[in-house]
């Protein structure tokens, strides 16, 4: 009776372990795919030129994420109140290298944050993650649509370095 139960009740623990690694698997690639919708069609465009500059950034692409930040600059043009992330853009757009290209954008990252904070959200979420080792250990954060760690200060030397701080819904 002893070995009906044990296996009967390894068999439910299995079953039921390999249901909650099927839904968290496919929760996290639901997630890859959801992209945040913006009341202000303005602001949406804004932050999807932002998440460009930020996936340029990873891929350590400085011609890249200075087209990028040139987009972005003209994308918040049709945003209120966004005179300070506009300036971060023109300094990410105007450095001559990657260290000060990332060096600008974690400014650039606090401005959009407040920018993101202050909009409407009509659909999904925006997660402020944070690195500690950013900007020689002084930390930094950047906004992403995805919980998973894309870190743009540290490329491929450290891709995974960092956590999510705040969910912005």
């Amino acid at each position: 009776m002893k070995k009906i139960i044990t296996v009967l009740s390894i068999a439910l623990l299995s079953t039921g372990a390999f249901a909650q690694h099927h839904d968290h698997n496919s929760s996290e690639k639901g997630e890859m795919q959801s992209k945040p919708m913006f009341k202000d069609q303005a602001l949406g465009n804004a932050y999807s030129n932002y998440i460009d500059v930020k996936e340029a950034l990873f891929a350590s692409n400085v011609e890249d994420a200075s087209k990028a930040s040139a987009e972005l600059d003209k994308s918040l043009a049709g945003v209120d109140n966004s005179e300070a992330a506009r300036t971060a853009a023109s300094k990410v757009q105007s450095a001559g290298d990657l260290k000060a290209q990332r060096k600008a954008f974690a400014d650039l990252s606090l401005e959009m944050s407040k920018l993101i904070k202050g909009g409407k959200l009509s659909m999904g979420a925006v997660y402020m993650e944070f690195c500690p080792m950013a900007n020689n250990s002084e930390g930094a954060y950047w906004l992403s649509n995805e919980k998973n760690i894309r870190n743009p200060f540290m490329g491929a030397k450290m891709p995974g370095c960092g956590m999510v701080k705040e969910t912005i819904e």
